[in-house]
């Protein structure tokens, strides 16, 4: 039986790693230093409750120094991007999949680091978001990786609310880019960016960013709600009263039915959360379907379509459509893979994109806004 790790000889490999940190990815190493290591003899490798990396001293005595980078930054960018803390009521071993594709997917492609084997890849997956990918994963998922769950991982810290963990780590985000900055890194890793914005920028779901075409700002006030006055309760004016939304379902081939049946219980969420809003319905793939309309009392009408996708048809019907009272909003729902139009609407749009769909990049006008857990209800 061998001698256990001597406790001073592996802080000295962590220290020795968060240096080799510093010199070949600053932006890496300042946020480790956000972190705070801890042995345990308990956890089989390494893993994190959101604010400590815990480790066996055991499995790192044995790591190489590249593969010790690696582990390390595994973790703490687990703690970093909120993984633990975002799970929420998701299933926690097909949530730690995902974000092990994530997280590796950066690790791998960092210069000098080296992932330890049976490390869970998956490139055709790790550009998305851990929610977008949990989206995607079979249910099965845990076959994938049966030792993703690991110890204190999902777990939140003693003491700690959830909220209290992910601001913390949105302010070392902040402060490691800052950081890495004053150390003439310049920017972020290829492909990090985005990831950081996301963990970095409070998530709501899309129907709450339907919520600002309702309203008009604190600078656009107007009047007092009268309906209220009677309770003394001085709130401005819904003008949102007079929104008119014309939606759109992509209907088009790569839509599968489970997708297809998340977007239409979206625009069913739309009708009971908005039942002010006059709402049209089209169906559309290469060609379009409708108008339909539709309100939280009705059935929705059957889908139609199956063919390729092409965009133009709808906004060349809304742009024919009449003025009428109050704002136009176009709202697509799609996964984003088809033709564009030239030129833009003079409506505003919001496209609401399935898990997996095309990058932000790919829309040539309007807000994008993401579904997520299409099997759990939608965004």
């Amino acid at each position: 039986m061998s001698a256990p790790p001597d406790p001073a000889a592996i802080e000295r490999r962590i220290r020795g790693s968060l240096l080799r940190l510093r010199r070949d990815a600053p932006f890496f190493a300042a946020l480790c230093l956000f972190a705070r290591f801890r042995p345990s003899a308990g956890v089989p490798t390494a893993c994190t409750d959101g604010r400590d990396v815990f480790y066996n001293p055991a499995y790192l005595a044995e790591l190489s120094p590249a593969q010790l980078d690696a582990v390390l930054l595994h973790e703490v960018l687990h703690a970093a991007l909120s993984h633990p803390t975002r799970v929420r009521a998701r299933d926690p071993v097909r949530w730690n999949v995902a974000a092990d594709i994530v997280v590796n997917g950066i690790v791998a492609a960092q210069p000098g680091l080296e992932l330890p084997e049976g490390a869970l890849r998956d490139p055709k997956l790790e550009h998305l978001s851990v929610e977008e990918i949990y989206a995607l994963l079979d249910r099965r998922a845990s076959n994938l990786c049966p030792n993703c769950l690991r110890p204190g991982a999902g777990g939140a810290v003693a003491g700690s609310s959830l909220a209290e963990i992910e601001a913390y780590w949105r302010r070392a985000l902040l402060q490691a880019e800052a950081m890495a900055r004053s150390l003439g890194q310049g920017t972020l890793p290829a492909g990090l960016e985005r990831i950081v914005r996301e963990a970095s920028e409070p998530r709501v779901d899309w129907r709450t960013q339907l919520w600002r075409f309702l309203v008009r700002t604190p600078t656009d006030f107007g009047a007092f709600d009268r309906r209220f006055l009677h309770q003394r309760l001085y709130l401005e004016a819904l003008e949102g009263e007079s929104l008119r939304a014309l939606v759109a379902v992509d209907t088009s081939g790569s839509v599968n039915g489970p997708l297809l049946g998340t977007f239409l219980g979206e625009v069913r969420g739309v009708l009971g959360a908005y039942p002010h809003v006059r709402a049209e319905l089209y169906y559309a793939d290469a060609d379009l379907y409708g108008p339909y309309a539709i309100d939280v009392d009705t059935p929705l009408p059957p889908p139609k379509g199956g063919g390729g996708t092409r965009f133009e048809p709808f906004f060349e019907r809304a742009e024919r459509e009449p003025p009428g009272e109050g704002e136009t909003l176009l709202i697509y729902l799609t996964d984003g893979y088809g033709s564009f139009p030239k030129d833009p609407p003079l409506a505003a749009v919001l496209w609401v994109v399935a898990p997996g769909g095309a990058p932000d990049s790919a829309f040539p006008f309007g807000s994008v806004v993401r579904l997520v857990d299409i099997d759990e209800g939608g965004g």
